[in-house]
């Protein structure tokens, strides 16, 4: 007679619901997926808890933090075996329980930010997976500039080593970097390139406009085929929301303004912007705030864009800064990111769904993972020194004065 798995149940938790927060809750875990909000049901190995915060697995579709894992130096290489793992134990430290590595395709531009390179990535992260304590996921950027990603990115698609993939245009004159002067300056502080080189790529990009409609409409059908999800990156104007709509994308990364932002909701888009985008009170290079974003009700989801750990705290900073309450900010964080890519099993405690969760303490003042499971199996623990008394709102600082939203 097979053994019965074992089952778990998590109590004298808080748990953030979808809509509300229980008080001393209770949540049993079975066969990999939530079976009850309560502490009925059978027999089970307890887990208290000790009032620490439950909240559903975070499912972050863009972050490329995974690329100063290879490259932590301009030029400075690790093994991408060593990266990976490296990466997975800091989405599964942050609480994340669902990452979509974003991987740059853009021939021979900067560093691992190439076709080559990020092919070789994409496959090490599907190696990694039987391994992993995440969900570990690609999602490929195509910059539509470059006319040799295509045969790559198809490849990829048909072996199933992508998830995603999204189309970015860093051309100066729209979207991201209105000038060229914007993009040279950009790439000259951030990748230590010369400003001959800088305004050479530019110039570049500019160049290969007049053929990448082609290149992305064939990409897309090979998405579609495959049933690979796709997402628009820096969208700013309806037009080109509409465009990227009629092609069969489903979500607007990072909408550069209002119109754009507007436009992608009513052509039926999830709108996701930067959690460091929260933290810092504003876009690094000029865009929508997303807090303006949520304000107007136009952020459907937040992700991590470079940096892991600001999903968690992004989510407990927004009852202090907004009108947004905790279970509102969680969702961002959770469910409607796992939904704008068909991931309908998780991001929620609730019964029946993928048992992705994590428990939170605000340590110091920081919010910070203390237990994760991924699938009901324990990934991440760690045991914090008690912490002192720290004020109602421990997530804000004094630079939030200044961002603060009606």
């Amino acid at each position: 007679m097979k053994n019965r798995p074992m089952r778990i149940r998590l109590v004298h938790a808080q748990l953030v619901l979808g809509d509300r927060i229980v008080e001393d809750g209770a949540v049993t875990l079975a066969d990999g997926c939530i079976d009850s909000l309560d502490a009925t049901g059978g027999a089970a190995t307890e887990v208290d808890l000790q009032g620490a915060w439950l909240l559903p697995g975070l499912v972050d579709l863009h972050c490329d933090a995974i690329e100063k894992e290879v490259e932590p130096r301009p030029h400075v290489y690790f093994p991408m075996p060593f990266a990976v793992a490296n990466a997975d134990k800091r989405n599964a430290a942050a609480g994340i329980t669902t990452v979509y590595h974003a991987l740059s395709f853009a021939h021979e531009e900067l560093g691992v930010r190439n076709v080559a390179m990020a092919a070789d990535l994409a496959r090490a992260v599907h190696a990694f997976r039987p391994y992993a304590l995440v969900d570990n996921r690609v999602h490929a950027r195509y910059e539509i500039t470059d006319p040799t990603g295509f045969r790559p990115l198809a490849a990829l698609i048909s072996e199933g080593d992508l998830e995603l993939v999204s189309f970015m245009d860093h051309s100066p004159g729209q979207g991201q970097f209105k000038t060229l002067e914007a993009y040279r300056d950009y790439v000259v502080r951030t990748y230590h390139r010369t400003p001959e080189d800088a305004e050479r790529m530019a110039r570049e990009k500019i160049a290969s406009r007049h053929d990448a409609g082609g290149r992305v409409e064939a990409l897309a059908a090979a998405a579609r085929d495959f049933g690979v999800r796709m997402a628009s990156h820096d969208d700013d104007t309806a037009a080109r929301v509409q465009a990227m709509a009629t092609l069969g994308v489903t979500v607007s990364e990072f909408p550069i303004n209002a119109e754009a932002a507007y436009a992608a909701r009513a052509a039926g888009l999830t709108t996701i912007f930067g959690a460091p985008n929260v933290l810092r009170g504003g876009s690094q290079s000029g865009s929508m705030r997303a807090l303006d974003a949520i304000a107007q009700g136009l952020a459907d989801g937040l992700c991590a864009d470079y940096a892991p750990a600001a999903m968690l705290a992004a989510a407990f900073r927004l009852p202090h800064i907004s009108s947004v309450d905790l279970p509102a900010a969680v969702r961002l964080v959770s469910r409607t990111p796992a939904l704008a890519v068909g991931l309908a099993d998780r991001g929620e405690i609730a019964p029946s769904l993928r048992a992705d969760l994590v428990a939170v303490r605000v340590v110091g003042g920081v919010p910070q993972a203390t237990h994760v499971w991924r699938h009901g199996r324990l990934v991440y623990a760690v045991d914090y020194p008690p912490d002192a008394p720290t004020p109602a709102d421990v997530t804000s600082t004094a630079a939030d004065r200044s961002t603060r939203t009606a």
